[in-house]
């Protein structure tokens, strides 16, 4: 028996919000406050380490990267000032259908929670500039979840926040590996990987996703056809 999906939990950038290289631009303003040097075997390995880290909340991700909390704190300043800037500046768009996807899980009682690896401060300039404040049930960053991805806390706090009574169903969206590990360690009944951002399929189903689809129309397909 299929289990009924009443909560999809969707990551922002890359899978309901195209990024378009925002945040690796954003991350050499980032690299340069953190002390990294602008090219060589330093800069290749820390942006690689950006790449497959993507979806994980920010200033984690900088910790690892600089081991030391004053660097992190440096680059993840200059990393936001650099994002919120691009935002503001009309880089930010949505993946196609994506608005209309969420508003029919919406209107077929699915309940939709926007999640993030960025600040509360940085997602709320993005759902400004998409006009997506009243879009979704739920927006949540690290922060407010206790930790970001690839730890269950986002979903989880999605799934008590919104009261769902069962983990088995929650449907997970997201574009990266850490996404996928989110949903897998949450429980959730449909844990699915998009094409749209930084991860392809050969990743997305090494992490385990139980789906994988072009775009979150699809997504939207999949839960409205169970």
């Amino acid at each position: 028996m299929t289990t009924r999906i009443t909560l999809a939990v969707l990551d922002m950038a890359g899978t309901t919000v195209a990024d378009d290289g925002l945040v690796l631009r954003a991350f050499a303003a980032a690299a340069e406050a953190g002390g990294l040097p602008p090219e060589g075997p330093e800069a290749d390995a820390a942006r690689r380490y950006v790449l497959d880290t993507m979806g994980q909340s920010k200033i984690v991700v900088f910790r690892a990267l600089f081991g030391d909390e004053d660097r992190a704190q440096a680059a993840n300043a200059a990393f936001e000032a650099a994002y919120d800037r691009l935002v503001e500046e009309g880089n930010a768009a949505p993946i196609p259908g994506a608005a209309e996807s969420i508003t029919a899980l919406r209107e077929a009682g699915i309940k939709v929670a926007l999640t993030t690896g960025f600040s509360r401060g940085t997602q709320d300039k993005l759902l400004a500039a998409l006009g997506w404040h009243t879009l979704a049930d739920l927006t949540l960053s690290p922060a407010e979840a206790g930790r970001g991805r690839p730890y269950p806390d986002l979903v989880l706090t999605s799934l008590l926040r919104l009261g769902v009574d069962d983990v088995r169903e929650v449907a997970v969206l997201g574009d990266t590996a850490s996404d996928i590990t989110t949903g897998l360690r949450a429980g959730a009944g449909v844990v699915a990987g998009t094409l749209t951002g930084a991860h392809d399929e050969t990743q997305l189903r090494a992490a385990g996703a139980t789906h994988v689809v072009p775009s979150v129309r699809e997504f939207a397909d999949l839960l409205l056809d169970r």
